[in-house]
């Protein structure tokens, strides 16, 4: 029986059956978060950081309850850009854990390395404002709904330059969902 359940516009309709079933029998529920360090674990199959942000690439992507086509899908993103933090790897796999905190699997061609963010307004602001450069103390360009997945081109030490809706400028990293406080590129 599949039903679809109103949890928000980023995520998905879930499947209702067999899901705390197959969730106990999996043991993939039970599996330790890791959390970032410098220097910490990587990827068995990949040998990449862990864990990592990377992006959704496809507007509709199964997220299973354990890494393999036979497990059942637990809910459908329906967003492409989305970002995406990968936990675990398992042969072709990848755990994942969303903004809300979910987790599940989702097979590794589905996702991928461009970044992008989800903004986050931070100190109980309506919007996040993209800036003509870091820092602030520019000409504010436009205003970030919650919610918007920006494109991130670079980040530093607190900004990042972000592209969405024709607008390219600099966010603030803390109205972000998708780049950790201490990552930095380009």
């Amino acid at each position: 029986m599949r039903a679809a359940l109103p949890f928000s516009s980023l995520k998905r309709s879930f499947w209702a059956s067999g899901l705390a079933v197959a969730l106990v029998l999996t043991g993939f529920g039970e599996l330790e978060i890791p959390v970032r360090a410098e220097n910490g674990p990587v990827g068995i199959e990949t040998g990449l950081p862990l864990p990592r942000f990377v992006s959704l690439k496809a507007n509709k992507v199964n997220v299973r309850v354990g890494p393999s086509r036979s497990h059942p899908v637990r809910w459908v993103y329906q967003r492409k850009g989305l970002p995406i933090e990968i936990l675990a790897e398992f042969e072709n796999w990848r755990r994942v854990r969303d903004m809300d905190g979910d987790v599940g699997w989702i097979y590794h061609t589905l996702l991928d390395g461009r970044r992008h963010g989800l903004v986050k307004p931070s100190n109980g602001e309506e919007t996040a404002k993209l800036f003509d450069g870091p820092g602030g103390a520019g000409k504010t360009i436009a205003a970030a709904e919650p919610n918007v997945v920006v494109a991130l081109e670079a980040c530093g030490a607190d900004w990042c330059q972000a592209q969405a809706g024709g607008y390219t400028g600099w966010i603030a990293k803390r109205d972000l969902w998708g780049v950790y406080s201490d990552e930095r590129f380009e």
